[in-house]
């Protein structure tokens, strides 16, 4: 889909322009990243404790959160730009008739 950056709602062939929004619009992808690192990090955390490495576990469980908290805030953010697009469409374009959040 061209332009999928700037408006990554499909509003000519579904009534639910939100679907598939995860596939066109490629910007969350960071967000998405970081919380893969999280989970690399709640298993690194597991392994610390494990092996023993009990002052491993409080630096890691910390930098995980922050981790996965920047993660969701990002996916969060680029949500809010999807849906204030989208409302940016439906103000120039009245006559569709679709209204959606």
């Amino acid at each position: 889909m061209k332009n999928a950056h700037h408006d990554p709602a499909d509003h000519s062939r579904t009534c639910q322009p939100h679907a598939g929004e995860s596939m066109i619009d490629t910007l969350w992808f960071p967000g998405l990243l970081l919380i893969a690192v999280g989970v690399v990090g709640l298993a690194a955390i597991v392994a610390a404790a494990a092996y023993g490495h009990p002052q491993w576990v409080l630096p890691l469980a910390l930098i995980t959160g922050a981790v996965v908290t920047a993660g969701g805030g990002l996916i969060a953010l680029e949500h809010r730009r999807v849906l204030r697009v989208e409302r940016l469409w439906q103000s120039e374009h009245p006559d569709t008739g679709h209204r959606h959040a």
